[in-house]
């Protein structure tokens, strides 16, 4: 806390990174030294058998922060490759530079509007500051894990159940931002968040079902209506053409006796125009 708060106060003073890493790694003192010159010489006199202790490998994808006397010997880390360190005054630590990718656990949370939902993602971040990420926090991965969840309750906390369904790129991308800049202390690049799943209360996916299947049976007695209408139309159309030609209503009579004999039925309806009837009732 102690490093976290100068840091902070150093930086309102506008004191670069650069400066405090050139800070941290500064003079051993008179006695740190002589210890370091007593430490090569052990190294010297006793050559075949330190160089075993004296010469580490570190892998490409791995970095190695190098403590001499408990102070970061250079601003940049070692590797990758062959480095040497001086038995008994230096210690590292390997650093993995890989991106690395983790769940973010199932979140109850609370909506804006006051609906409970269980969100979870994935993450995934990489070590772009090796000493940062040694010097300035105790476990970088897990305290990004636990960022990762808080971060994810705080953005979906501010945000309305139909845009957390609807708006997950969105929320994705605000996630990023605010780790990456979150984690920017601690050497920390978050290079993608994505959301995966919204899982959403059994009585809330019934009341959505029903809703929609209203919406859709609206929508159906609409289109029916529509239909009739345009149906009513073009019947009213018709009625007006036959009506203009007597000879049209005949072949209309004979396209329906050529329709009901297709279907080989016993009985056959045949249509009496009104017209001959009333003739017949004057008489």
């Amino acid at each position: 806390m102690e490093m976290e708060d100068r840091m902070e106060s150093q930086k309102r003073r506008g004191v670069s990174k650069e400066d405090l890493i050139s800070e941290r790694t500064g003079s051993l003192g008179v006695c740190g030294w002589i210890i370091v010159i007593f430490s090569g010489i052990f190294a010297v006199l006793f050559f075949p058998i330190t160089i075993w202790f004296c010469l580490k490998i570190v892998q490409e994808y791995e970095r190695a922060v190098i403590f001499r006397l408990g102070r970061i010997t250079d601003r940049k880390a070692k590797g990758p490759g062959i480095f040497f360190v001086l038995p008994c005054t230096d210690s590292f630590v390997k650093v993995d530079l890989r991106t690395i990718s983790f769940d973010i656990p199932p979140q109850e949370i609370l909506t804006k509007d006051s609906v409970t939902v269980s969100v979870d993602g994935v993450v995934y971040f990489r070590v772009s500051d090796p000493i940062a990420s040694v010097a300035n926090v105790t476990n970088a991965d897990f305290s990004t894990r636990l960022l990762a969840q808080t971060t994810l309750r705080n953005v979906l906390g501010t945000k309305n159940l139909s845009e957390v369904l609807s708006d997950r790129e969105g929320i994705a991308h605000s996630m990023q931002s605010n780790l990456d800049e979150a984690t920017d202390d601690w050497g920390i690049k978050v290079e993608r968040v994505e959301i995966k799943d919204v899982k959403l209360p059994v009585q809330l996916q019934r009341a959505m079902a029903a809703e929609a299947e209203a919406a859709r049976e609206a929508r159906a007695k609409v289109i029916a209506a529509e239909g009739e209408m345009n149906a009513s139309r073009a019947l009213k159309e018709a009625s007006l053409v036959i009506a203009e030609s007597p000879s049209a209503l005949q072949l209309r009579y004979l396209q329906t006796l050529t329709t009901i004999a297709g279907e080989k039925n016993s009985t056959i309806i045949f249509p009496l125009p009104m017209d001959v009837m009333s003739h017949f009732m004057r008489k």
